[in-house]
């Protein structure tokens, strides 16, 4: 473990810093004991004082079935009453890796609510950065995206692009014309389960998130580092959301005027 964190502090990453960790195992090559020795090397790294936080998203906890209008039929009915409830056990999409999961199943670890877009985090800051998350707009002002933010923490890109930096998404909810979705998702409400539907920002779908990313950290000078196999890169966030909001918008605005 001891390289590990020698290579997160190699990265830049420093005690008491909070940071929202994206990563791929498999990128790092063998590491003794996996994603929990991942995890728990991070948490060495940002000490007693530091906050590490990981998307905790539950894609599953969707509609089935979202281009059906009116009433279900028998089989779409039955498709949506399949649908798992959420809740802070629930385990992180597998899509996402091995390490949001170690981090989610940590006795310590904190979970935001959001049906479908949760946050996990360990630390000192891990209470407040999860304590309640709006269920439109999910990545928003009123997320834990935001109170990262404001908390001034760093995202750890680990052998992962900005595909997968999910701050993109809380950037591109501070733009005043984003991409628009709904969200829909089974809650239980007074003992009665329901669908809810909330608006959010759209997909990305790997169209301009690998632009911005990138034209920041030549912007900002950063310099990636490796840590075992992967190609890790530290980035700060309000310098990445100050910088991205206006790209992300002359993007979205060059596509709309096509």
């Amino acid at each position: 473990m001891g390289e590990l964190v020698a290579g997160w502090r190699e990265a830049g990453v420093c005690e008491g810093m909070a940071l929202m960790v994206h990563a791929s195992l498999s990128a790092l090559g063998r590491v003794d004991g996996g994603a929990a020795t991942v995890v728990a090397s991070l948490r060495e790294a940002v000490g007693p004082a530091g906050t590490v936080a990981v998307p905790a998203f539950t894609w599953e906890v969707a509609d089935p079935d979202p281009e059906h209008v009116g009433a279900a039929d028998a089989a779409v009915a039955a498709r949506r009453a399949a649908v798992p409830l959420f809740h802070p056990g629930l385990p992180v999409t597998r899509a996402l890796g091995a390490v949001p999961e170690a981090l989610r199943s940590l006795p310590d670890s904190l979970r935001s609510g959001h049906p479908q877009a949760s946050v996990a985090a360990v630390g000192a800051r891990a209470a407040e950065v999860t304590a309640g998350q709006s269920l439109g707009f999910a990545l928003g002002r009123t997320s834990p995206f935001g109170r990262l933010h404001d908390l001034g923490a760093h995202i750890l890109l680990i052998g992962v692009g900005h595909n997968r930096n999910s701050f993109l998404h809380y950037v591109e909810s501070l733009v005043p014309r984003p991409r628009l979705r709904v969200r829909r998702f089974p809650m239980e409400l007074a003992g009665e389960r329901v669908w809810i539907e909330t608006p959010d920002v759209g997909n990305d779908n790997d169209t301009h998130f690998p632009v911005v990313g990138p034209d920041f950290e030549r912007h900002a000078g950063i310099r990636p580092s490796r840590v075992g196999g992967a190609v890790c890169r530290l980035l700060p966030v309000p310098a990445l959301v100050d910088f991205a909001v206006p790209r992300l918008q002359e993007l979205l605005d060059t596509d709309a005027a096509r």
